[in-house]
């Protein structure tokens, strides 16, 4: 990965821990996430760009997922950033219709198999009107 390249994604990480710094929610409810770095092949840009846009509508029906985030982080590297509240809404999206697309797609779009890491969220904070308020 180049220098810019991880310059970007250490930016984005000291964005995402400032913005969990101040709490709405209590840590517990929103527990663990993932970090996924995309790189697509030369010439498939828009086509990685589309297919994270379209993802958007089944991501939005599943319960589990509290926070959902498709990023361009540069002109060919993308990014997916969301959370749950517990293991299992992360291992639901894991085994779920966006990730098995992903992974069936990954030859065609991406320079490099996704790379996926688990993550724990230390704090958080999500809009006043998220779906996941209430809810726990």
């Amino acid at each position: 990965m180049s220098a810019p390249t991880e310059l970007k994604l250490t930016l984005i990480a000291r964005v995402i821990a400032t913005l969990t710094r101040t709490r709405c929610l209590s840590s517990s409810m929103i527990t663990v996430g993932l970090l996924v770095r995309l790189e697509a092949k030369k010439g498939k840009e828009n086509e990685v760009a589309n297919f994270l846009s379209g993802a958007l509508p089944i991501v939005q029906s599943e319960t589990g997922t509290a926070a959902w985030f498709a990023i361009r982080i540069g002109p060919s590297t993308f990014g997916i950033f969301d959370v749950f509240p517990d293991e299992a809404g992360r291992k639901a999206h894991l085994a779920g219709q966006v990730a098995a697309a992903l992974m069936a797609k990954a030859p065609e779009l991406f320079a490099n198999p996704p790379t996926i890491e688990k993550v724990d969220v230390l704090a958080s904070k999500l809009p006043a009107g998220s779906a996941m308020r209430g809810q726990y």
